[in-house]
């Protein structure tokens, strides 16, 4: 690429690295998804939303709804700053629940200067698409708490009363969630921490010196917290599940490179749900299309022997499929694409050109499966690397041994154990693209007319 290149032939160069069925806007920056919440038959979920790649302005609550969690429609900002308020500088992470016929929102407000961001409460009364003026919903950390972070709410309903938790990291004793009780949604009771964590390495991962967006789940009638493991010196790091009696036992949820910032869905028409931000996987000098970050595959979740987090994609996503599907093994293929491995051992290779390629090693042997993006591409910003999933398999289900979703930049692969691992890959050779796979493997191209498109644009 040239320094003379114009911006339309850049877009055009890139184009097919643009995810068609996850939800991102068309521009802009994306980081964590908020508050999903159904309403009827349709679901709501909201995001993390700059307009522009300046990462100095004011985050707003991006907006996009469907009726199958596969198809989604984007609408204007459901939240933008309001001036002078307590959120002037950025409406960051929360999440939403029913009050009454009424959505509301918890949601941590910024003002640039302040040690704190607060826990602040604001109302749709249109069905969740705007919300009204903010109020403050419990006081900020006393200084004498020494708290090093405090910002994240997560309410919900359970026992008769409603509960709110918010990630907290404090000097001395590490990683925190702080509990909130209330029987109104208005008068808030501090309560005992729900989870503490002194900073450590568990199985590697680091279990953070404060924890950003908790959620809780309540799953075989055990309270299991999500939380995303953050650091000051080393930013965002993991997203964990614990029982929270025994937080001290972690488990990492996304065995990929590129999963943060889980949003929980507690009780959807699948079950619970989790969705997460998909990190760029790119230095900033390589967002050359004027857009960057997207949003997972919503995931159905469940606990497995193990205490860890399982997840399977909502099971709508089958109907992205175009046809009956055929041989993978040998098939071109373009930017949206599902290929399953029902069983047995093997390699799945997409080849983009002839010096860019994709490797996903399944091992039932030694139980895992691995994904090398070491070599998929030769842009110099393109991240690489391996990742593997450990007791990745499960024989005895009727799930496939992987099932891989390609969405341009976009890699997602689910195994029969429940195992996730997603990553973000940068080729710089357009589709078609080739697969080589085992023998029993099947591909289907995946509907890119279904992608998120704008509220009153066809």
């Amino acid at each position: 690429m040239t320094r003379t290149q114009s911006a339309t032939e850049t877009a055009r160069t890139v184009a097919h690295l643009r995810p068609a069925f996850h939800v991102r806007p068309p521009r802009g920056y994306l980081n964590d998804p908020n508050g999903p919440i159904e309403a009827g038959s349709d679901v709501h979920l909201y995001f993390q939303y700059r307009p522009s790649l300046d990462m100095d302005v004011p985050v707003e609550w991006g907006h996009a709804t469907t009726s199958d969690y596969v198809r989604w429609t984007l609408h204007r900002p459901a939240m933008a700053p309001l001036p002078d308020g307590p959120d002037r500088d950025g409406c960051w992470s929360g999440n939403t629940v029913w009050d009454g016929d009424r959505i509301r929102a918890f949601y941590s407000g910024r003002v640039d200067g302040l040690p704190y961001q607060s826990v602040l409460t604001a109302v749709s009364d249109d069905g969740g698409h705007t919300f009204g003026p903010p109020s403050q919903a419990v006081p900020d950390p006393a200084p004498g708490e020494q708290a090093i972070m405090f910002r994240d709410p997560f309410v919900w309903r359970e026992d008769h009363a409603w509960w709110m938790a918010v990630g907290v990291g404090y000097v001395d004793r590490g990683a925190s969630i702080r509990l909130y009780r209330s029987a109104d949604l208005r008068t808030w009771t501090a309560e005992d921490d729900l989870a503490e964590l002194p900073r450590s390495h568990a199985g590697g991962d680091d279990t953070g010196a404060a924890w950003e967006c908790p959620q809780v789940l309540t799953l075989d009638g055990r309270r299991i917290a999500v939380v995303s493991s953050w650091s000051p010196e080393g930013g965002p790091n993991q997203v964990l599940s614990f029982d929270v009696a025994v937080p001290a036992l972690p488990h990492r949820v996304d065995h990929g490179t590129n999963f943060y910032a889980a949003s929980a869905l507690r009780d959807s028409r699948f079950g619970p749900l989790l969705f997460g931000w998909l990190t760029e996987g790119r230095d900033k000098l390589g967002w050359t299309d004027g857009w960057a970050g997207v949003i997972s595959l919503p995931r159905v979740v469940r606990l497995g022997p193990d205490g860890s987090l399982r997840s399977t994609p909502v099971p709508t996503v089958d109907t992205l499929r175009v046809g009956s599907g055929s041989p993978a093994d040998g098939v071109t293929t373009g930017a949206q694409c599902e290929i399953e491995v029902p069983d047995g051992s093997g390699r799945v290779v997409v080849h983009f050109g002839d010096y860019e390629r994709l490797e996903i090693e399944l091992d039932p042997a030694a139980d895992t499966l691995t994904i090398d993006r070491g070599q998929a591409s030769l842009d110099p910003h393109a991240h690489d690397g391996r990742m593997q999933a450990t007791q990745a398999f499960d024989p005895l289900s009727d799930r496939p041994a992987a099932r891989i979703f390609i969405d341009g930049s976009v890699v997602e692969v689910f195994t029969s154990g429940g195992r996730a691992l997603s990553t973000r890959v940068y080729p710089t050779t357009p589709p078609p693209w080739r697969i080589e796979a085992p023998p029993t493997a099947r591909h289907w191209s995946l509907d890119g007319a279904s992608r998120a498109r704008v509220a009153g644009q066809r």
